[in-house]
């Protein structure tokens, strides 16, 4: 299936296969990766229109792991009983579901007996918690591995869910940038930290071929062959080069040989073809892949259709400003409540104040059965995301969503910032530090100062 759109709403962004990704934030370039699908267009659903009107300052990030830090800011501490065992972990260089899979083994558990509260960066040296049901005491051993390590492990009463956190806590290098940059940076951070940040999904949230949400459409659908096709074969998004024989290797059917030919991490197609090689259907190939995974891709279809909003608003100036219509969220908590369409005027002078403030901020949908709905002006952006996707409201339901919905601030306001600069053995760096807000995108913000490589 091909998502296109002939005239795109104000903000939103399309490309021609091959997709042009942003080396900036660590995902590889494109320029000779495959494509054997007619070209096409589709809506880009990465970030949209930055707020910052100046020229970024360039340079490289994820250059190597220990380049982006990240430490996870909990919630709240275990109380050290309970049925679940919590530990404190650092990964390096490693991929979530690596991760999963490499604590599902040591403890000999399934991939559901473990919470987590966020997913992190991959090429990055990250701290976070996540919890193993084990309700009887047994002997574990120790973790050993050589980028998984266990800093601390203590019992609690339930089990560590997504969004238990207040946030995280970020040390970004910037490479290939004249450390002497640093007093612009300083002032540009300033700037972000009076008008606020756009709170998009990251690119990471759609994938290395940026086509997550393209999945999470077929899923949403039923279309299960078509979700196989895209994940599995060679006429979907664009792909390596190195992927053309694993990816042919489907297209005729050798299921077997295909699955061999994926790497270790690639789970999800590894257990979709193990499924298809015993002879299930694409519909039972589908549910073999972890929950997990696709309740990622509804979520990156969400985030899509937010990106589109929130890109319609930064392109109009409007992201940072109350407007009639709008939903609104008090800084910090879950509190919304919906602005009239028809407000008075002195009302709304009222409303934009605090916004000004950044006591209140607008927000977007993330689609599902209880969204709170904006009208007027915002629910009419809300609705040519949802269309430039090729998506509706209903698609965002039971049995295919696991979630409520939920509206999302389209602006953010970072914590505790510092900058500065130097040289070491691998060259000059500007370095960045700050805390984010839960479901924050830290590569958001470094967009902002960095600019579209």
């Amino acid at each position: 299936m091909t998502m296109t759109t002939d005239e795109p709403s104000e903000g939103l962004r399309t490309h021609n296969a091959p997709l042009a990704m942003h080396p900036a934030v660590g995902m590889l370039a494109p320029e000779n990766w495959v494509t054997l699908a007619p070209p096409h267009q589709r809506v880009d659903p990465r970030p949209g229109p930055r707020a910052s009107t100046v020229p970024g300052i360039g340079g490289r990030l994820k250059e190597r792991p220990e380049d982006f830090i990240v430490e996870e800011l909990p919630a709240y501490d275990p109380v050290g009983e309970g049925e679940h065992i919590y530990l404190g972990v650092q990964k390096t260089n490693m991929p979530h579901t690596e991760m999963l899979a490499v604590i599902c083994r040591h403890f000999h558990v399934e991939e559901n007996a473990i919470g987590f509260a966020g997913m992190k960066d991959r090429v990055a040296v990250t701290q976070q918690a996540v919890s193993v049901h084990m309700p009887v005491d047994r002997p574990v051993g120790e973790l050993k591995h050589d980028r998984l390590g266990v800093l601390w492990a203590k019992r609690h009463t339930n089990k560590l869910r997504r969004g238990h956190l207040k946030g995280n806590r970020f040390s970004i290098r910037i490479r290939g940038v004249d450390p002497m940059q640093v007093r612009t940076v300083k002032r540009r951070m300033e700037e972000l930290g009076t008008t606020g940040i756009p709170d998009y999904f990251g690119d990471q949230r759609f994938g290395y071929r940026a086509n997550n949400h393209v999945v999470g459409a077929h899923f949403a659908r039923g279309e299960w062959q078509q979700l196989l096709d895209e994940m599995l074969g060679a006429h979907g998004a664009p792909f390596p080069p190195h992927q053309m024989e694993v990816r042919e290797a489907y297209e005729r059917g050798d299921f077997a040989a295909a699955h061999d030919m994926w790497g270790r991490n690639d789970q999800a197609e590894r257990i979709a073809l193990r499924a298809l090689a015993k002879g299930r259907d694409a519909a039972g190939a589908v549910r073999a892949v972890p929950a997990h995974t696709r309740s990622f891709w509804m979520s990156a279809l969400q985030g899509a259709v937010y990106n589109a909003a929130l890109g319609a608003r930064v392109s109009g100036g409007t992201f940072g400003e109350i407007l009639p219509g709008d939903v609104a969220i008090l800084a910090g908590t879950n509190s919304q409540f919906a602005v009239p369409a028809d407000v008075a005027a002195d009302e709304l002078a009222t409303l934009r104040a605090r916004c000004a403030a950044h006591d209140i901020s607008p927000t977007g949908p993330i689609f599902g059965p209880e969204l709170v709905a904006a009208s007027g002006a915002p629910r009419e952006i809300e609705q040519r995301a949802l269309a430039c996707f090729g998506a509706n409201e209903s698609m965002f339901a039971p049995p295919a969503l696991d979630s409520t919905g939920a509206r999302r601030p389209y602006r953010i306001v970072m914590r505790d910032w510092s900058v500065d600069a130097g040289v070491d053995e691998h060259g000059g760096y500007i370095r960045l530090a700050f805390d984010l807000p839960k479901g924050a995108f830290a590569t958001v913000l470094c967009r902002e100062i960095m600019g579209d490589a």
